[in-house]
């Protein structure tokens, strides 16, 4: 309580976005072109849901996680993205102190929530190459919806973790936050306040949502390359391989730039660099993510031409 009294007290009321350019003759081209991204991003995102949904065919542990990758990256992307897209046209951008709270929070806790769903289908992948014959009766459904809810457990406390020590922080002014969105590492440039100890924070939090998942994924696929390298169809371990390349390319592009932000907030240049990290993970991997999945998959594919109504698909 003594801290949210501290906060209330505080100089800010409001923080103002500066954006990516201030520049009025390029904002029309920029709202173009993060408009067509976030409607292309919702659309294709909730058509692998509906595919998912529908198709019997798809009724699978691997296509569940990845139709819950799908809305975390619609509930991501809708987080920040609509608010930046009023603010390129606005001339003040501003957003209020509670408002910047609750965006910081949500953004993090699907954030969180999908840095470890990358290593639970790591794991999916493991037990379908490695012990297919144990594989349905393994990752029953009940198992998978305890796999995800472990990790939207993780999101709500690492989620918890940034924001409370950030937001504890005395904030006196400038309040002229130089992002699109309120991240942490961009907000904590504006404390009144020795933030040491959040940066020890940052980086212990940063450690356990970001490093041991993605080691996690890098011990699983270490034992799936052994196993596929076993594979004495040349033929079948492309097909493994295959199937595995998607998901590291997918796991790669949101984890570096994550660690790069949140593990050394106190020394990452927060300017351009760190805006363009943060479309990185927040807007490239939630398009890339369905296009990924489901652009050389035959099954998604079936599944797609099945609900237009084409019953020739492809063979």
């Amino acid at each position: 309580m003594s801290s949210l009294g501290q906060l209330n007290q505080s100089a800010v009321t409001e923080f103002i976005l500066l954006g990516f350019t201030p520049n009025p003759r390029t904002n029309p081209l920029l709202f173009t072109f993060f408009l067509v991204f976030y409607l292309l991003i919702l659309v294709s995102n909730s058509l692998l849901i509906i595919l998912i949904h529908q198709d019997s065919r798809l009724h699978t542990p691997m296509y569940f996680f990845i139709s819950v990758l799908s809305m975390l990256d619609v509930c991501y992307t809708t987080t920040t993205v609509p608010q930046m897209l009023v603010h390129i046209l606005s001339k003040k951008r501003a957003i209020s102190f509670s408002r910047c709270v609750a965006q910081m929070y949500i953004f993090l806790l699907f954030g969180v929530t999908e840095s470890w769903l990358f290593s639970i289908m790591s794991v999916d992948r493991y037990m379908a190459i490695c012990h297919p014959l144990r594989y349905k009766v393994i990752m029953s459904r009940w198992v998978c919806l305890l796999m995800v809810g472990i990790c939207v457990a993780y999101g709500v406390v690492g989620g918890l973790c940034y924001t409370f020590f950030a937001m504890r922080l005395p904030y006196c002014g400038p309040n002229e936050i130089d992002h699109y969105f309120c991240e942490v590492p961009a907000v904590l440039k504006l404390a009144c306040a020795d933030t040491s100890l959040n940066d020890w924070v940052d980086f212990i939090t940063g450690f356990n949502v970001i490093v041991v998942p993605l080691s996690l994924v890098a011990i699983v696929y270490a034992n799936i390359f052994a196993t596929i390298m076993k594979i004495r169809s040349t033929q079948g371990r492309i097909k493994a391989f295959s199937t595995c390349a998607s998901h590291i390319t997918v796991v790669t592009m949101f984890a570096i730039p994550c660690i790069i932000m949140y593990m050394s907030p106190g020394s990452v240049p927060l300017s351009n660099n760190g805006k363009k990290m943060a479309l990185f993970y927040n807007v490239a991997t939630a398009f890339l993510n369905p296009v990924i999945y489901s652009l050389r998959n035959k099954d998604v594919k079936k599944a797609f031409f099945k609900l237009i109504g084409w019953s020739r698909g492809p063979e």
